[in-house]
């Protein structure tokens, strides 16, 4: 067969982002709306896995 692509691998997928362990989690719809609301606040706008990562952080770093 002529003309034949050559072989190359196509990852697929999403890229990696990052390493840590995936925690998912429900949010009901008024702590979906707070944590918008707080993401509205800041500046940059997070996203809201950044957003909770932040709140996160910030709660851990008052209990010591």
């Amino acid at each position: 067969m002529s003309g034949s692509t050559p072989d190359t691998k196509n990852p697929g997928g999403r890229p990696r982002t990052g390493v840590g362990t995936p925690v998912m989690l429900r949010l009901q719809p008024d702590q979906l709306a707070a944590l918008d609301r707080w993401r509205e606040a800041q500046e940059p706008l997070p996203t809201r896995p950044e957003a909770v990562r932040q709140l996160l952080a910030d709660a851990l770093a008052r209990q010591t």
